[in-house]
């Protein structure tokens, strides 16, 4: 019966993603500016705090997107003018293949073609702007969300099933906690990874060196695709600006190591366990949810696998896929039992 509920709850986030995406970003979005909400109402009537709070949030997202888009598009620019410079780049490298002898050459004429890759990077960047319809629904979820949030409180307080209701307040509390704080350690990682790069394309002499740091900024709140991205466009870019590949090679190897060192060493440290959630199952779940829902997916993979942990752990029957995938839930688990 477990396997059958799975196989239909993903055919059903998969076929009716447009109800349950926004849905799910609504509910995101609400764990995160819930404090502010709370603050605001205390002293203000309810719906002005909901409306101050509604307007914060669509500035800084709004900001967010304008700066990136400012930055894709200065940087992108340049890229799509050499497009025929980059194909006899590549064609070159491939022949310098051919004199060591390993021919690529037919492989590389069928499998990689750089107007694909072009072409590729160009939908990568459309999928991150969602249609207007898709933010109209999550606003409005978001909107009467927390205008229930106090009701519904109330409401589960008083079911006659008390393990239900706790569960549910426990594991919410939990839930948006972890969010909170996930949120806060990778602004806190991405400011630093773009710092990094922006020093580090002065230091080499790459231009738009401003640019590549909020680009890099704003990636790496995408798990692994983010931060690939973030390396493979500065590159593209070292190829018509240094006159030699090893140059070009020091670039991208540079480049992922600031990331690395960021994504998976300060980074881990400094938000202890927080999602200490197994890194095979972390990337499972980036590569199903973005089959589900395309890049949202991928950015809302470990937020939703967090709150399923989180409840499971909160569970006798289902502790022991938290024994398994993770160690977070089970500690606050324990500390409120």
């Amino acid at each position: 019966m477990s396997i059958i509920a799975v196989i239909l709850m993903t055919a059903a986030a998969y076929y009716a993603s447009s109800v349950f995406a926004p849905l799910v970003v609504a509910l995101y979005i609400m764990a995160l500016v819930w404090p502010l909400q709370r603050m605001l109402q205390a002293r203000l009537p309810k719906l002005l705090a909901l409306a101050l709070t509604l307007l914060a949030t669509l500035a800084i997202g709004f900001l967010f997107v304008l700066i990136f888009s400012w930055a894709v598009g200065r940087v992108i620019r340049p890229i799509m003018l050499d497009t025929a410079r980059y194909q006899y780049l590549l064609e070159h490298l491939a022949d310098r293949f051919e004199i060591q002898g390993f021919s690529i050459a037919g492989l590389w004429s069928e499998y990689v073609d750089l107007a694909w890759t072009i072409s590729a990077i160009r939908q990568v960047g459309g999928h991150l702007q969602t249609t207007l319809t898709f933010w109209i629904i999550a606003i409005t979820y978001l909107l009467l969300g927390l205008l229930e949030v106090d009701d519904m409180r109330a409401k589960i307080a008083v079911m006659r099933n008390r393990e239900a209701s706790w569960m549910l307040l426990e594991g919410t509390r939990i839930i948006a906690g972890h969010y909170r704080r996930h949120l806060l350690v990778r602004t806190l990682m991405s400011v630093l990874t773009g710092l990094l790069v922006w020093l580090f394309a002065c230091v080499v002499g790459l231009p738009f060196a401003g640019e590549w740091g909020v680009i890099a900024f704003a990636l790496n709140y995408i798990p692994f695709i983010g931060p690939f991205f973030a390396t493979l466009l500065p590159t593209l870019l070292a190829m018509t600006t240094f006159d030699t590949w090893q140059a070009v090679i020091l670039v991208f190897l540079c480049l992922n190591v600031i990331q690395f060192m960021v994504g998976s060493y300060i980074e881990p440290r400094v938000a202890g366990s927080v999602l200490s959630i197994s890194p095979m199952l972390v990337l499972f779940v980036i590569f199903f949810w973005t089959f589900l829902w395309g890049i949202l997916g991928t950015l809302l993979a470990v937020p939703i696998t967090v709150a399923i942990i989180t409840f499971c752990g909160l569970h006798p029957r289902s502790r022991w896929v938290v024994e398994l995938f993770g160690k977070a839930a089970a500690a606050n688990t324990a500390e409120a039992e």
